[in-house]
C-alpha cells in the first residue's frame, strides 16, 4: 500500500509530505485548490507520461517520491527480483524528477530506471480511476478487458492472441505462395546458385582475417628476413652486441659484489635480463630458419583474395559478411521450399488454426459463464444507485476468428424498467455512466489484488440520495480484502483514496485530507492537511452550506459523520 508521498516544487506545491493509511480516505477542498495535484504527482511517480510546465515557477526541477509497503505484495516483489532492483527492506521507493526544460529522470530504490519500467511496476501497486475512465468504458477493447479480468481469463486471452498471430502468419504465407509461385521459383533457382558458390568458397569472418594476415606476412617476406637478421646482429652476433656488453657489465658487478653485498640485487636482475635476451635470440634464430620467400604461395593467396573480392562485389557485401549472407540465403531457401510445398504449408496452417480454435473456444466458454455473473452483479449494484429497474447485460456476438477471440464483447444497459437494453455508449447519460462505471469498479475490484485504488472525481454528475449510496459503495470498496496475505490471513482492507466534492461521500470516509491554497510572497501555494474530527465537521459543513455556515449546517455535518 501507499505509505507516504513527498512533493517538491510541483505546479503550486512548494513542499508537501503526506502519510497514508489503509481503508477509505477522501480528499476535499475548494474548487481550484489543487485537489488533483496529488493524483497528478503520484501518477508521475508511477510512470505516467510527463509534460512540460509541471515545475513551480522559478524552480529548476520538481521532485516526487512515493514509498510503498510491499511486504505482502508478491507480484511487486517478484518484479523487483527479476529486474535486479530489490533491496533488503519491505519498503519500495519510487522517485521521479521533472526538469523545467522538459527532461525527466526515474528511480526505483535509488537506481536509475526507464519511465517504462516505472510504469510497469506502478501497475502492480496502484489503480487510478479518473473521469476519463468512464469514457474508456465506451470502447469495445476496454469492455472486453473488464470481462476477461473479472473472469480471470487475461492470460488465456493473451494465449489466444499469440496463437492467432501464428495462424495468421502461416495463412499469409500460403496466400503469398499461391499468388507468387512463379516468382518464388525463380528466386529459389537464383538462391541455389548463390548458396552453391558461397558454400564452395567456405569463407568465414575469421578466415578472412587470417588471409589478410598471411598476405601481409608473405608480401613482406624479404623485409621480415632482413629485419630479423639485423635484430640478431644487434642482440648477439655483432662485436658490440647487447648481450656482449651486458655480459661485461655482469662480470664487473660480480667483482664489485665482493666489496658490497647490496649489489647482489643488481646482479640478480641482470641475470634475469640475460636469460630473457637468450630466449629472444633463440626465438629469432628459429624464426629465420623457417622463414623463406615463396612467390608461388603469395601469388596463389592473392588469387584467392581477388576471387573473394569479386564475389563480395557481386553480392554487394563486405568479404567478412559472406558467411552471414550464406546463412541468410540458406534460411530463405528453406522458406521458399516450404512455399513450393503447398501441401505442407496448408497442413501447418490447418494445425495452427485448429490449435487457435481450441484455446479460443476455451476462452469463449469462460466468457459465456462470466458474462452472466457479471451482468447479474452489476445489475444488482445499479438498483442501489437509483437506477431502479435498470439492467446491465454483457452481450457476446460471434465473429470470425480474430486476435481477441471468437466473439465481440459489448456492454448493454437499460437505465429503467421496460426500456430495451442498448449499447452503453448510446444508452447512458453522463450521470448514469458515472454510476454504472462505479458499479463495474466495485464488482470487478473483488477480483483484483492491487492494494491501492484512487478515484479522481468519479462522482461528477451525481447528487442527492445517490451520493450517499456512492459513498457507501466506496466505503465498501475500502473494506474489501486486497488479496495480500498478512500473518497467514487476508489483509483486512485495501486502500481507497477518493477526490470528491460530495459531502455525502466525504462523511463516510475513515480518513479525511483537505486541500487549501494561499498566497505567500506573491505566489499561490497549495497544501494538504489531515483533518481531526472537529475540523472534519467544519469541512463537511462547508461542502454542505458554502460560504455561510450556520449552526444547523454544523449539526447536519455532525450527524452525517456519526452515521454508521
Amino acid at each position: 500500500m501507499l505509505q507516504s508521498l513527498s512533493i517538491r516544487d510541483f505546479i503550486i506545491v512548494n513542499q508537501l509530505d503526506l502519510e497514508f493509511e489503509r481503508g477509505f480516505t477522501v480528499l476535499t477542498g475548494e474548487t481550484g485548490a489543487g485537489k488533483s495535484i496529488l493524483i497528478d504527482a503520484l501518477s508521475l511517480a508511477l510512470g505516467a507520461r510527463g509534460e512540460g510546465g509541471v515545475t513551480r515557477v522559478g524552480c529548476d526541477k520538481a521532485e516526487i517520491s512515493a514509498i510503498f509497503g510491499i511486504a505482502h505484495n508478491l507480484d511487486a516483489q517478484q518484479w523487483l527480483q527479476e529486474a535486479e532492483l530489490a533491496n533488503d527492506t519491505t519498503e519500495l521507493l519510487l522517485r521521479r524528477v521533472m526538469y523545467a526544460d522538459g527532461r525527466s529522470r526515474a528511480f526505483i530504490n535509488g537506481a536509475t530506471v526507464t519511465v517504462a519500467q516505472l510504469k510497469e511496476l506502478g501497475e502492480l501497486l496502484v489503480d487510478i480511476y479518473s473521469q476519463n475512465a468512464h469514457h474508456s468504458l465506451l470502447k469495445a477493447a476496454t469492455q472486453r478487458q473488464v470481462l476477461d479480468h473479472f473472469a480471470e481469463l487475461s492470460a488465456l486471452a493473451m494465449q489466444v492472441a499469440n496463437q492467432f498471430d501464428v495462424w495468421h502468419q502461416l495463412n499469409q504465407q500460403r496466400l503469398a505462395a499461391e499468388k507468387n509461385a512463379s516468382l518464388y521459383a525463380d528466386e529459389l533457382a537464383d538462391l541455389r546458385d548463390q548458396v552453391q558458390e558461397l558454400s564452395a568458397l567456405a569463407m568465414t569472418a575469421n578466415d578472412w582475417q587470417d588471409l589478410q594476415q598471411e598476405h601481409l606476412r608473405l608480401s613482406n617476406g624479404a623485409g621480415l628476413i632482413t629485419g630479423g637478421e639485423a635484430c640478431r646482429e644487434l642482440l648477439s652476433e655483432g662485436e658490440l652486441s647487447a648481450m656482449r656488453l651486458l655480459s661485461q657489465v655482469q662480470h664487473k658487478l660480480e667483482n664489485l659484489r665482493e666489496y658490497d653485498a647490496t649489489l647482489s640485487e643488481a646482479t640478480e636482475i641482470l641475470a634475469s635480463v640475460m636469460i630473457q635476451l637468450e630466449e629472444t635470440d633463440r626465438f629469432l634464430n628459429r624464426y629465420l630458419q623457417r622463414a623463406d620467400l615463396d612467390p608461388a604461395s603469395l601469388a596463389q593467396l592473392e588469387s584467392k583474395i581477388e576471387t573473394i573480392y569479386n564475389i563480395s562485389r557481386k553480392y554487394r557485401v563486405q568479404p567478412e559478411e559472406l558467411e552471414q549472407l550464406l546463412a541468410k540465403s540458406q534460411q530463405r531457401m528453406a522458406e521458399l521450399a516450404l512455399f513450393a510445398d503447398d501441401a505442407e504449408l496448408a497442413k501447418q496452417e490447418a494445425a495452427a488454426l485448429a490449435l487457435y480454435r481450441q484455446v479460443a473456444e476455451k476462452l469463449s466458454a469462460g466468457r459465456q459463464l462470466a458474462a452472466s455473473k457479471l451482468s447479474q452483479k452489476i445489475t444488482a449494484e445499479m438498483q442501489r444507485l437509483s437506477l431502479s429497474g435498470g439492467k446491465f447485460d454483457v452481450a457476446l456476438t460471434p465473429q470470425a476468428p480474430a486476435a481477441n477471440g471468437l466473439e465481440q464483447v459489448e456492454f448493454l444497459v437499460a437505465g429503467h424498467a421496460g426500456v430495451a437494453a442498448r449499447p452503453l455508449n448510446k444508452a447512458a447519460s453522463g450521470g448514469e455512466l458515472s454510476r454504472i462505471s462505479l458499479a463495474i469498479r466495485v464488482v470487478t475490484a473483488q477480483k483484483q489484488n492491487i492494494p491501492t485504488m484512487i478515484f479522481d472525481e468519479v462522482d461528477v454528475g451525481i447528487g442527492g440520495a445517490v451520493a450517499e449510496v456512492v459513498g457507501q459503495l466506496l466505503k465498501q470498496l475500502g473494506q474489501l480484502p486486497t488479496g495480500e496475505v498478512v500473518h497467514g490471513e487476508l489483509a483486512a482492507s485495501r486502500q481507497v483514496l477518493v477526490i470528491t466534492h460530495l459531502p455525502q461521500v466525504a462523511a463516510l470516509a475513515k480518513h479525511h485530507l483537505r486541500v487549501s491554497k494561499m498566497l505567500v510572497n506573491g505566489q499561490t501555494l497549495s497544501s494538504i492537511a489531515s483533518l481531526p474530527v472537529d475540523e472534519r465537521v467544519q469541512e463537511i459543513a462547508r461542502m454542505l452550506g458554502g460560504v455561510d455556515i450556520t449552526e444547523t449546517t454544523l449539526q447536519h455535518a455532525k450527524e452525517m459523520l456519526n452515521k454508521p
